[in-house]
């Protein structure tokens, strides 16, 4: 019998300012795991569905954070977001956007394009609006993209998925997990080196 691949879960939110700063490290750790591991994207839901304004601390926080991230790995971020949207503290809009592509075979070039979006356009990913016409722009179609974004199906899939990624070994997002042998291993994740957590799974994988 062939060998079952393990599986390494990516567990993230589109709207996570830390995911954004791991992108590039995480790209190469991809890479080097394709021949090895099956690689499966999860969204944690960072923040609910709100439509109330986001507070002014939250803000100064979330913006002093991006500095945080710009300043220790080097990734860019156009502040003028926080100058030309209303920020609202809500997350799940965007998760049901990558689910949404997911369908189309999509996820990643959906989860890219709202972080750049996001982090380097001054767009809001809180926003149904932007997420369609980011759906548009890979060709898909606006009109069942947005009804898609309301569904229940969609939002049924993304609590769904929330509270799977919630019982899994992981302390905030970026996570990563590693599935073998129906057991579930928290795997070290280093921000600016990608063997860091190359060499963790690795050695998983030999002893298994």
């Amino acid at each position: 019998m062939p060998m079952i691949k393990p599986t390494l879960l990516y567990i993230y939110d589109p709207m996570c300012s830390w995911c954004w700063g791991y992108r590039t490290t995480w790209q190469v750790l991809q890479e080097k795991l394709s021949s090895k591991v099956e690689i499966k994207y999860l969204v944690g839901g960072l923040a609910t569905d709100s439509d109330e304004p986001m507070p002014e601390t939250m803000q100064h926080f979330l913006q002093q954070t991006w500095h945080n991230i710009a300043e220790q790995l080097g990734c860019e971020f156009n502040f003028d977001f926080w100058r030309k949207c209303q920020p609202r503290r809500s997350t799940y809009p965007a998760c049901r956007a990558v689910i949404a592509a997911r369908e189309h075979g999509l996820e990643q070039a959906m989860y890219l394009a709202i972080q750049q979006g996001y982090y380097l356009q001054a767009k809001n990913p809180s926003d149904n609006s932007t997420l369609t016409v980011i759906a548009s722009s890979f060709g898909l179609d606006a009109n069942a993209f947005g009804q898609a974004l309301k569904s229940e199906k969609v939002n049924q899939q993304l609590l769904t998925e929330i509270a799977y990624v919630r019982q899994l070994p992981i302390n905030g997002f970026p996570s990563l997990v590693l599935a073998i042998n129906n057991q579930f291993i928290a795997i070290e994740l280093d921000y600016k080196r990608w063997k860091t957590s190359y060499d963790s799974i690795m050695e998983h994988i030999k002893s298994s």
